[in-house]
């Protein structure tokens, strides 16, 4: 096999170097997404059990505010600073409105795209690989065709060497779509779990909202709002 891609095509060669390129990337991606969906997915589910252990506010708002890189801060940091804007403004009744539901979601829609940030590059990565492997396949098989025309006798000796060299770019194609694709089904179920579980936080602290934070006259302290 080696032999084979020494004694490829200059085209050959480098679309070997672009799928093997692209074999390093998504698997750097994979790796580094991995660990960054799996820190997000436990923060959110350690953040929800801690507001849902919490009494009230004053008890859950501090929960939420110990870990800044969890997406449920994101998203409280959000409806609360709507909830403050409305109290400073006396327009705290819109609350029953749409006003903190309509930026509660924005927020989780903030979170997601930046939970998903650069996923679409892995998508990408699995889609073209078995085309470029393919191309590659048939511009070796385009020049063994070449090559056989100028034989004057052909046989399966002369013949499979070059279709076998023509052969290895879509089974490199393959095996870096293959893992991609798995690693984007993976990611995509986590991002589902994550968001999942922000719209339940999200309806819980609206709720405790509705019940609790008109009894923070002045506004609810939480992070920036302070």
């Amino acid at each position: 096999m080696i032999e084979a891609v020494l004694q490829a095509t200059l085209i050959s060669k480098c679309v070997l170097v672009l799928l093997l390129f692209m074999s390093v990337a998504s698997w750097a991606y994979m790796c580094g997404k991995w660990f960054t969906l799996r820190a997000a997915q436990n923060r959110t589910k350690n953040g929800l059990v801690a507001f849902d252990d919490a009494a009230d506010l004053s008890q859950a708002l501090p929960a939420m505010e110990a870990d800044r890189q969890s997406p449920l801060y994101g998203i409280t940091r959000r409806a609360v600073r709507e909830y403050n804007r409305l109290t400073r403004t006396g327009d705290t009744d819109r609350l029953l409105n749409d006003n903190v539901r309509r930026a509660l979601h924005f927020a989780i829609a903030e979170e997601v795209a930046r939970l998903k940030s650069s996923l679409a590059l892995l998508a990408t990565a699995a889609n073209t690989a078995p085309f470029i492997g393919l191309f590659g396949t048939v511009w070796g098989i385009m020049h063994s065709f070449t090559a056989i025309a100028q034989m004057k006798s052909v046989s399966l000796a002369t013949v499979a060497p070059g279709i076998a060299e023509a052969l290895i770019a879509t089974a490199v194609g393959l095996f870096v779509a293959i893992p991609a694709v798995c690693g984007y089904n993976v990611f995509r179920a986590k991002l589902a779990y994550i968001e999942g579980v922000c719209i339940n936080y999200a309806g819980q602290l609206l709720n405790r909202l509705q019940h609790e934070a008109p009894g923070y006259s002045k506004g609810i302290s939480f992070a920036e709002e302070r």
